[in-house]
């Protein structure tokens, strides 16, 4: 069943090469500005790690195909990284269903847009189906950084972040277990002076219950240790 799925998924992605190559065909060289696969990485974990397998970004979601064995063949027969940006771009732009015969579940129509878009794209084509790619080794530090500094100051990661708690001062005291939740689960409890809906909400399904606990105890460590575990 598994082995037919992955094959219906991989069809749906093949039936957008033609239009997507044609768009290719048509914007020439890319004149544009650089893409940018640092970010590219950062949003396709945040939004579309929990539901696509990508080996090099380390998600497993399996609600849409997995991009490894859909790009894979591709990959292998010469289609070369520029297509396979301008597949991935098309797939955005024109969501459809992330498998017909198995869920109703759609992908988000405009999940990300403009420059967004094109360094998602640009990161998929540079890892999907790659042979022998491996996934990321998790830096808490690292991922901090890259994923939460720009909402949150934390002194010792360096960051300044205004538009969540400065978790110098929003963790000391809590234990693992709270720090856990408020990262999987953020609108469980709301700091006061804060919205919710505001911190992306998928953190519990884009990270390993490890790589959370790693995170967690990071976490901890930079404001002091914070509470009982």
């Amino acid at each position: 069943m598994q082995r037919l799925r992955d094959k219906g998924q991989a069809i749906w992605v093949i039936a957008t090469i033609a239009a997507a190559t044609a768009i290719v065909g048509l914007t020439g060289c890319n004149l544009g500005p650089k893409d940018d696969l640092d970010k590219g990485q950062q949003l396709f974990t945040q939004k579309c790690g929990s539901c696509h397998t990508l080996t090099g970004a380390g998600t497993n979601g399996d609600i849409g195909p997995n991009l490894d064995y859909a790009f894979k063949n591709a990959r292998a027969s010469g289609m070369d990284s520029d297509t396979i940006k301008g597949v991935v771009e098309y797939q955005i732009a024109y969501a459809r269903p992330a498998a017909t015969q198995a869920t109703d579940v759609y992908m988000p129509q405009d999940l990300v847009t403009g420059k967004d878009a094109s360094d998602v794209a640009a990161y998929v084509a540079s890892v999907a189906g790659v042979p022998g790619i491996k996934p990321p080794v998790f830096a808490p530090p690292q991922f901090f950084a890259t994923n939460c500094g720009g909402c949150h100051t934390l002194a010792q990661a360096g960051t300044t972040g205004t538009t969540g708690p400065n978790l110098d001062e929003a963790l000391k005291g809590m234990s693992a277990q709270q720090i856990s939740q408020s990262i999987s689960d953020p609108n469980a409890t709301i700091t006061p002076g804060y919205p919710a809906n505001v911190m992306p909400q998928n953190f519990g399904q884009t990270l390993t219950p490890p790589q959370l606990q790693q995170l967690v105890a990071y976490l901890q460590q930079a404001v002091g240790g914070g509470g009982k575990k």
